[in-house]
């Protein structure tokens, strides 16, 4: 990662309590060559599907998915809280996700229509965990409505 994603990550992960740890797990991107897009998905979605146990509630981040909110994602995080279930949130590589893990998802999300990059993707992610934290927590950093 570049250090300026480190830094990002790293600053809104140190201000998360304890009790809401939050694991990232770097899946290597396929080396790029002559090969099609959808083979660097295929092999990268290989190596994301191995990473994750059964029972995970499988979280894709995808342009075509539902169009998240802060507050949404705090509620999704209650009830998610309240089953005791582990949740993995993907982000794809440079060429998306592959379709063998949109299947696998029980949801997926969108920050929005526009394409993002993997890193920026990753610190708004960051953001986003510290701010639903906030949310539940009733700590100022929040202002939404």
């Amino acid at each position: 990662m570049p250090e300026w994603v480190a830094e990002g990550v790293a600053e809104y992960s140190r201000r998360m309590p304890k009790q809401y740890s939050v694991e990232w797990v770097d899946i290597a991107p396929a080396k790029r060559g002559t090969a099609s897009p959808r083979r660097y998905r295929e092999q990268e979605g290989k190596l994301i599907l191995s990473r994750l146990a059964q029972t995970d509630h499988l979280v894709a981040l995808d342009v075509t998915g539902s169009t998240i909110s802060t507050e949404k994602i705090s509620d999704r995080f209650d009830e998610w809280q309240m089953q005791g279930q582990h949740v993995s949130i993907v982000i794809g590589g440079p060429d998306g996700l592959d379709a063998s893990v949109l299947r696998r998802s029980a949801e997926r999300w969108s920050f929005g229509r526009i394409t993002l990059p993997h890193y920026l993707v990753r610190v708004i992610l960051a953001e986003q965990l510290y701010r639903v934290w906030s949310v539940q927590a009733g700590h100022p950093y929040h202002r939404g409505n």
